[in-house]
């Protein structure tokens, strides 16, 4: 699944390539994730000029000049293609054609990637936001019983982590991902909130620089910790990994455990 660094990737690519064009079709092949008909879609963005894409989350929002907004969420499986003219991917979910023929398709062999127009905005902070602060960790670890990991993968509380960054960022801070959230003391809570940030912008700039113009897929070889293809942590730390929930969890055991 695409992560945050991959996502703000993506749509500085896309906005790249499309801001300034105006939508001409709204072609929707699967609707069962779509908030409204394929018709009021179409009807509602058809002939509006795009504006910016940006991500918000784990969605890339499309925003157009009336204040409309297009949200594509890829799920686990999701993929995007840019294609001129006609669309050829298979299993697509949705596509959009834009007035110099270049178009956009989302593709989903499961089905599960998922097109919101217009989407209702959430309370849950980003995890790039400038309010991403110590402090708010420290009232969320308060209130939390479970794991230090699981509540970084909530996105009822912070958007934008998955399972790949949440390790990565446990690692830079020092803290084993099976740490019970009420146990963290104050200051690797501040070390924390500094990983957030600096782990997700490191990542972001390593995507650049090694795929500049992508618009789809995961980019994982540089990962410090969650890599199955690196045994020990920069620091000489043996890398192990447990399944915990149909997903995997790497970690050393230089990471301090508060339980």
């Amino acid at each position: 699944m695409p992560e945050l660094p991959d996502l703000q990737v993506f749509s500085r690519n896309l906005e790249k390539t499309l801001a300034g064009k105006t939508l001409q079709k709204v072609t929707v092949h699967n609707a069962k994730k779509l908030n409204v008909s394929a018709a009021a879609l179409q009807k509602t963005l058809k002939d509006q000029k795009l504006k910016k894409v940006h991500r918000v989350g784990k969605e890339l929002h499309f925003d157009f000049d009336s204040g409309d907004v297009l949200a594509l969420h890829l799920m686990l499986r999701g993929q995007l293609h840019l294609f001129e003219k006609k669309n050829t991917h298979k299993h697509t979910i949705i596509e959009l054609l834009f007035d110099d023929d270049t178009g956009l398709a989302m593709t989903d062999g499961f089905g599960q990637a998922t097109p919101t127009l217009n989407p209702e905005e959430r309370e849950a902070i980003d995890a790039l936001s400038p309010k991403m602060t110590a402090a708010f960790l420290k009232e969320q670890l308060s209130k939390t019983k479970g794991n230090i990991k699981n509540l970084l993968l909530d996105q009822h509380i912070i958007r934008g982590i998955g399972n790949a960054y949440a390790d990565e960022i446990l690692w830079d801070a020092g803290i084993s991902p099976f740490s019970s959230s009420q146990k963290i003391p104050e200051p690797k809570i501040k070390a924390l909130a500094k990983s957030i940030k600096d782990v997700l912008h490191k990542a972001e700039k390593e995507i650049l620089k090694t795929h500049p113009d992508i618009i789809s897929g995961e980019v994982r070889d540089f990962m410090d910790i969650h890599n199955p293809k690196k045994t020990h942590s920069p620091s000489g730390a043996t890398i192990q990994h447990k399944a915990v929930g149909g997903r995997k969890t790497y970690y050393t055991e230089e990471q301090e455990l508060f339980d």
